[in-house]
């Protein structure tokens, strides 16, 4: 879906010095660090040289030098991606990637967390890190929904040990939440809430049960859905939806609106 690029300015949430100046395409994070050290970045006035010092960067004053520097916009994207599509920019070996979906100019963009090629459904692509934090890391607690296509019926006790969690090359995998729309002796259709997202885990979760995943969809992360959004198209977040997002990670509440479109 080729809306109009919906930007947001840089998130409210305090930042180191450093980073915000990397962000803003002033130098690597390790040159920012020697730039504040030398006594060329002053802070609302005054001249800083301590690493630790923090920015709140929609409302502070930041200089280099005595030359203003400004946030880089943020930019919030909703994908459905396509079953055999990288979630990469580049691929060695010339197939389709994630980039190729969206406009040329967004180089910027990367993807929140992963689907594996064989995978399809809902995913973000941001050039916030913060952001991109607050959706992945377990701590925040971010669920994710997936429907799941098995070839077989499940087993009874299905929803039970995959909340209870099972073992697959030493890591325990375990679902928030699972049940069975339908299972019959040929094919069975399940969702499944994860918060923590091991690499494939869906798919080694049904591994260990013996059952062969046929189509695994992403359909939900916190509060956004995929919806009708169609296969290979893309659509900015809203503000509402950036602020529950960010809310329901435990991310300070009072998120940038997103300009209308």
């Amino acid at each position: 879906m080729r809306d109009r690029m919906s930007l947001l300015p840089f998130h409210a949430f305090m930042v180191r010095l450093q980073k915000f100046l990397s962000e803003a395409g002033v130098a690597s994070r390790r040159a920012a660090e020697r730039i504040i050290l030398d006594g060329r970045v002053s802070l609302n006035g005054g001249v800083v040289r301590e690493l630790g010092t923090k920015v709140r960067p929609e409302s502070d004053k930041v200089a280099v030098d005595g030359k203003p520097v400004k946030p880089k916009a943020k930019l919030y994207v909703a994908l459905h991606k396509p079953r055999g599509v990288l979630c990469t920019r580049q691929d060695e070996l010339g197939r389709p990637v994630i980039g190729d979906l969206l406009p040329r100019e967004w180089t910027s963009l990367y993807s929140v967390g992963r689907l594996d090629r064989e995978s399809e459904g809902l995913i973000f692509l941001t050039n916030d890190g913060e952001f991109s934090l607050r959706m992945t890391h377990p701590r925040y607690g971010v669920r994710k929904r997936y429907v799941v296509g098995l070839t077989g019926a499940v087993p009874e006790n299905m929803a039970r040990r995959l909340t209870v969690g099972v073992e697959h090359e030493g890591e325990t995998l375990r679902a928030d939440r699972a049940w069975v729309h339908t299972s019959t002796k040929s094919r069975s259709v399940v969702e499944v809430e994860l918060t923590e997202g091991k690499n494939r885990e869906v798919r080694r979760m049904f591994e260990v049960l013996g059952l062969e995943v046929e189509r695994l969809q992403r359909v939900q992360i916190g509060p956004v859905k995929l919806g009708d959004l169609r296969r290979g198209k893309w659509r900015t977040l809203n503000a509402g939806e950036i602020r529950s997002l960010t809310a329901d990670s435990g991310a300070e509440r009072g998120s940038p609106m997103a300009r209308s479109k």
